[in-house]
């Protein structure tokens, strides 16, 4: 597999689809490389921190009121609910068993970035929209 950049993969995750190069370039800058041990817990559900992390290596389970409601891997993303809102997480997130590499984004680091370009804050909106629509439609399927 070829060697793919920072800016390259954020620009893949549809959280960032669109957003021009020097933009994805500048929070890259602000951002910050995380490493966490396996088993360990990321974020706390109810917990006040509040930012967004895309997934570089590794994976993690997800757990709603300490019921696993699916897994992480490369590529996906968490946090970007209460970056936008500042309301407390509503999941918590557990390293797998290889831990796991993220690209974080605190809020006060991303506010700037959403007022200063509306690329960012359209694509932030569209990938919220599509998951509301994704849990409705699930939701009705459901028996």
């Amino acid at each position: 597999m070829a060697y793919e950049t920072l800016p390259q993969m954020l620009s893949r995750i549809d959280l960032f689809a669109g957003v021009p190069r020097e933009v994805l370039d500048d929070l890259v800058q602000r951002g910050a490389r995380l490493t966490t041990q396996p088993g360990r817990r990321v974020v706390e559900q109810g917990g006040t921190d509040a930012g967004l992390q895309v997934v570089l290596d590794g994976g993690a389970e997800v757990l709603v009121n300490d019921e696993p409601r699916g897994s992480i891997k490369p590529g996906d993303y968490f946090g970007e609910i209460s970056l936008i809102d500042g309301a407390p997480r509503s999941a918590t997130i557990v390293t797998g068993p290889d831990g796991m590499t993220t690209f974080a984004l605190s809020s006060m680091v991303f506010a700037p970035v959403i007022a200063e370009n509306p690329t960012v804050a359209r694509c932030l909106l569209q990938a919220l929209c599509a998951r509301i629509r994704a849990v409705e439609g699930a939701s009705v399927d459901a028996p």
